[in-house]
Formats: C-alpha cells, structure tokens, sequence
C-alpha cells in the first residue's frame, strides 16, 4: 500500500521504517529540512536496536523522506499522523500540531483516503480530526479517521511494533477496517514471520499477532489508560520498597512473590528511582486532565505521580546518609538516560539527580553508554560536572558511585577494579542491579532499594588514596 507517515520523531520515524519492512510504499515527512537531508543521507537521529538496520535496507527504496506533505498525501492511500503532542503547562496534550496536520492535507482527500491519528492522543481527538476536516472543505465520503494507538517501548521499538502484543485499530465504518487490515495483513496473518530476511523476535507470531478492532474512542482510552496503569504498578512497588527497608526486608523477594499471581505479573514491578522518559509522564498527567475534563476526579493518578517524585527524593536521602555532607564531595554516576537501551533524557530521573547533587556542591562525574551528547547539550555548562569516557572513569576518586539507569553492563562491571578505582568503597544503587551477598563480598558499602544497607565482609583497605 501508499503510506504517509507524517512526523519523524520517535513515533513517527519506527512506524515509518517497519511499515516498509511490510512491504508497503512509506513517505515520511518532517517539516525540518535538516532532519530530512539527515535522513536522507542515512542518518540514524536516535539510539534505538535495528533502526540503523532497518533504515539501510528500505531507505530510497521503500521508504522516502520528504518536507512536502501535500505531495505525500495526495499520493497515499492512507496517513498516519505521528506528530508531536507535548504536555502543554495545565498538563493536557498540546493538540495544536495534529490540528495543523489535519488542516493541511484537507486539500488532498479528493479520492477516499484513510487519516490514521497514531500520535497519542486524548479521547475524542478522532472527533476533532473529523471536524476540522470538514471544517476545510473535505468530503465526508472521501475520508475516514481512525485510532491506531502505538504501545512502543524505547530501546525495543522495532521489536515491540513487528512483533506486538496487540495491534488495536479504532475505526467506526467498515470501510476504514478493511484498508487497516491491509496495513497490518503481514503480521495479522502471520505471513512476515516466514519471510527469510524478517527481522527476529522474541516470541512465535507465525500463526498471526493479535489484532483488535474497537470503537476509535476506545481506542484512544486504551493507549492513556495502559500507560497509567503501568506507572501505577511501578509506583505501587516503589511505595512497597519504602515499607520494606521499614521492617527491614527485601523487596525483591517481595516483587517475586507479587510477580508469580498470573492476574499481576512480574513485569513493571522493579523498584527503583522512578519512572521518565517522554511517555509515561506525560501519559499520566494527560489522563488525569482527560477524566477532569468529563467530570471524573481521578486522584489515584495523583498518588502515582506523588509516589514517583517522592522516590527521587528518597535516593537523595540515601546518597546523604551514605556520605553524612555532600558539599565537595566526589560523586559518580551511572545513568543519564530515563532508562537503560535509549538515549532519552526526557523527564530522566537520573538528570534531576544530578542537578540536585550539582545543587549541594557535589563535584559529579558522569557516564552513560548513550545519552552523553544529548546530556551535554540539555544540561548548562557547569564547573563541577564531568562528562566520564567509561564507567571507571566516572568512579575514578569518588567519594561514591550512584547506579540510576540499568543498562546491563553496569551489573557486569569488575567490582574489584571499580572499589581499587574509588575513594571510598560506597555505592547506591537506584536499579538494584546487585545481589547484596556480592556486594558485601567485593567490600562495598552498598545503599538499594527497598533492600536492606550492605556492610563489607572484607577488612577496610588501608592504602586509600586519591587517585
């Protein structure tokens, strides 16, 4: 099929690259003429596994970048519009860059197209989009408007879309659910998981991945709601590990037995320093402007959100209770993404930790595997802040070493170089990514969460010195 995909950012630019790895025919568009010629040249603008790949095999073939969205809607059968939605200051969805989209391709619905809202969106958005449509002089009979929310993990996009969950397609005509089954036809049916050059996944999709057609309203509720509902369970488990180190027990055993309810699950139930990014955030406070707006007073999303901020603030307590006085002293640190596998730094609770210790008058080195240069032009230029070549740089004199993203390298490190690197042999973890016995074996005085606080077996070094 003719695709448009319009935006290029997270969303958009995924999308755009796997519905070519369909075999469809993708123009995505972008109104950033720097940001197309990148793309153009072959450019990979973000950290995400198998985009370089996917990109190199479909660029200039089946898949186009271009700024002219008139030309790429007149040509497509079906748009999707994947622009941004950022968190506008009373916290709602700022829709205005979907209305202007939609105001725009309004001149090139002379023949029936499909307008697909895939950004994430607030229900009746669909409505609106209709509206403006016709507002424009559109045709009622020359368009549909449907929801196609996306449920994208940073750092396994290309995995979660070609392989998903679930694929949900709001649509209230016919008409418009059988041009969606088209898009999607390769993985409903199974057929792309017996193509020799599909890209491999995690699980066993050849008898079709699950499909799910429902009302474009519900659509659009669900993607808000499955977001909530994920921070949720990451708040309840850090409000868990803050009862644990009160009775002093582990949270993780605590997790695990949680976990093993197959009506809970394990998933989303690590405690630690909260979550980030630019989803979870911003998804959580949109719902809760969302159900304000029809009269319902969800004040459960407030404590999630309070919960999340409140564990930030609880780490903070650690790395002074570890160190007694912060000003002066030489921190670490571990993590600068939202998350390990990304090089997002939107709403990372590693770059507030930061910024707080920089606050005290902590001297900070920093590293992380991928979000360096974006950390480099966010955070202002400040005399006690280091950017580190590798993690024992970061860690080299330190007076401790903070963990706040969990790549897994870090949980592979060389504990007993990394204590000869440091000053003093003190780390806290925000990831729990170390089992308590290995710590206190390597000689670690060893801060978690919601675990119990490590002494070293070992006997103190009596050599230490600045190094």
């Amino acid at each position: 099929m003719r695709i448009a995909v319009v935006g290029s950012g997270y969303v958009g630019l995924i999308a755009a690259v796997c519905f070519a790895e369909l075999g469809h025919a993708v123009i995505c568009v972008d109104n950033d003429t720097e940001k197309v010629a990148a793309l153009q040249a072959g450019q990979v603008p973000i950290f995400e596994e198998r985009l370089p790949e996917l990109l190199a095999r479909h660029r200039g073939e089946g898949l186009q970048f271009s700024t002219d969205l008139h030309l790429a809607a007149r040509q497509s059968e079906v748009i999707f519009i994947a622009v941004g939605t950022p968190q506008a200051a009373n916290g709602e969805a700022d829709l205005s860059y979907v209305e202007a989209c939609a105001r725009e391709i309004t001149a090139e619905l002379d023949e029936y197209k499909v307008v697909v809202e895939k950004s994430t969106v607030p229900v009746l958005t669909n409505q609106w989009i209709r509206r403006t449509l016709r507002f424009n002089g559109a045709i009622d009979e020359n368009y549909d408007v449907v929801s196609n929310p996306e449920f994208l993990r940073e750092g396994t996009a290309i995995e979660d879309f070609l392989y998903p969950d679930r694929i949900v397609v709001g649509a209230d005509s016919e008409r418009a659910r059988a041009v969606l089954r088209r898009v999607y036809q390769p993985l409903i049916d199974g057929s792309y998981y017996s193509l020799p050059s599909c890209v491999p996944g995690p699980r066993d999709l050849t008898s079709g991945a699950r499909y799910m057609e429902t009302s474009a309203r519900s659509a659009e509720l669900i993607k808000h709601a499955s977001n909530a509902f994920l921070a949720l369970k990451i708040s309840f488990i850090n409000a868990v590990s803050n009862i644990c180190e009160l009775v002093g027990t582990d949270v993780q055993e605590v997790s695990a037995g949680i976990g093993a309810d197959f009506r809970i699950g394990s998933r989303f139930l690590n405690a630690g320093i909260g979550y980030g990014g630019s989803c979870f955030p911003k998804d959580v406070r949109a719902f809760y402007k969302i159900a304000e707006s029809v009269g319902y007073d969800f004040d459960l999303l407030q404590a999630v959100e309070e919960i999340n901020e409140a564990q930030k603030l609880s780490f903070l307590k650690k790395v002074r209770a570890a160190l007694w006085t912060l000003k002066g002293k030489r921190i670490g640190v571990l993590g600068l993404a939202f998350k390990g596998g990304t090089d997002d730094i939107r709403e990372s609770p590693a770059i507030s930790i930061v910024q707080s210790l920089l606050a005290e008058g902590c001297i900070v080195s920093a590293y992380d595997p991928a979000a360096m240069e974006k950390a480099r032009q966010t955070m202002a230029d400040h005399e006690n802040l280091r950017f580190a070549c590798d993690e024992f740089d970061a860690a080299r004199g330190a007076h401790a070493l903070l963990v706040v993203t969990e790549w897994p390298q870090f949980a592979g490190l060389d504990l007993q170089r990394l204590r000869q690197t440091m000053l003093y042999p003190v780390m806290i973890d925000g990831r729990n990514l170390f089992d308590l016995n290995q710590m206190a074996s390597a000689g670690f005085h060893y801060y978690s969460m919601g675990r119990p606080v490590t002494e070293p077996k070992l006997a103190p070094r009596m050599d230490m010195e600045y190094k």
